[in-house]
């Protein structure tokens, strides 16, 4: 058996990112063996930080700390530090950097800069997202290439990446942005249970700007892989917006019409069935505010952006906002139409 070879002593990890699953092989298979983790580019003369895996119940393998004559630096946009707990970009510096690329200097000016805090020194910055933990480890994120702009808003998929596989039910987690309209989640789960895209939605909203709550989620048994074993991203089965995932039946209650005709005028569609989802019809982060800011105004509701992740289909919400004692009654919309009367024509 695996679990008799006493005589590995070692297992050093370097140039991926170490998943927590191989880690937990490990200790299960391996107890006698000390397992590694590494992070460096060649860059930086290939190894800059080092932590000594241990299980804390944590769903990450954090990258640790530098080794001795080099340095980490997590720093925003205007190259100030970040705060405990925030995305920075990672930069190295230390006796380990290369001198440049070779002929490339307009490269090697991009990537070497001027250490913002030691004259005369450099950093390196390496294009990775990263987090300091409150014991100073460093917890790596992604690549900040990643970061994609949609309807002019700034996204860091590598974040919501790290924020889905803090999940018990994920394995593994990819973000994709389509058209630059709206984002899919690609997940490989350990057990698909129930709701799973309502409790994933709704858990990344407690953590993240609702934009960033991926529209679509699509369901795979295993991750594309590249050639040497990375993330083929290109690879990602293209998820189809619009469609609607159920037998249409018709909203039966007022207020599941009123939700179903506000639904189809935001989603652009002919119509919204009782059980069709609101993200599987098209819709996003962004619409889920035009909805909220339409229900307020026709409705005189505003339920929350979490109300609508964990109740996405017209059924639901309105079942949801009828416990709430949140039914539209006549008394209601008769004082929103006064209110409007009493403010007079825009």
């Amino acid at each position: 058996a695996v679990s008799s070879c006493r005589s590995l002593q070692r297992i050093v990890c370097s140039g991926e990112a170490l998943p927590v699953d191989a880690q937990q092989q490990v200790f299960a298979k391996l107890p006698h063996a000390g397992l590694y983790n590494l992070y460096g580019p060649t860059e930086a003369a290939i190894d800059v930080t080092h932590w000594t895996c241990v299980d804390e119940g944590r769903d990450t393998v954090p990258i640790g700390r530098p080794i001795a004559n080099l340095g980490c630096y997590l720093l925003d946009d205007n190259f100030e530090p970040v705060p405990v707990g925030v995305l920075g970009e990672l930069y190295l510096g230390g006796a380990g950097l290369a001198r440049g690329y070779h002929r490339r200097p307009a490269l090697t000016a991009e990537r070497f800069i001027a250490h913002p805090f030691v004259h005369g020194e450099r950093l390196y910055r390496t294009g990775d997202l990263a987090r300091y933990r409150e014991d100073g480890v460093i917890e790596y994120a992604g690549r900040i290439d990643h970061q994609v702009k949609l309807r002019g808003l700034r996204i860091e998929l590598g974040e919501i990446e790290a924020r889905l596989l803090e999940h018990e039910q994920v394995r593994e987690a990819a973000v994709l942005a389509v058209d630059g309209k709206y984002l899919v989640g690609y997940l490989v789960l350990h057990h698909a249970h129930g709701d799973w895209r309502e409790v994933l939605g709704a858990h990344l909203a407690e953590h993240l700007p609702d934009y960033m709550v991926p529209a679509q989620w699509v369901l795979l048994e295993q991750m594309p892989l590249s050639p040497n074993g990375k993330l083929d991203r290109k690879a990602l089965p293209k998820a189809d917006a619009g469609q609607p995932s159920s037998v249409y039946e018709a909203p039966q209650s007022e207020l599941e019409q009123q939700i179903a005709a506000i639904w189809a005028q935001v989603l652009e569609v002919e119509r919204v069935g009782l059980n069709d989802n609101f993200f599987e019809l098209g819709g996003h982060s962004l619409l889920v505010i035009n909805v909220i800011s339409r229900m307020q105004l026709e409705l005189g509701l505003r339920p929350s952006p979490q109300d609508i992740f964990q109740h996405p289909d017209v059924r639901r919400l309105a079942a949801h906002l009828e416990g709430q004692g949140g039914a539209v009654t006549q008394d209601k919309l008769s004082r929103l139409d006064a209110l409007f009367d009493d403010m007079g024509p825009f």
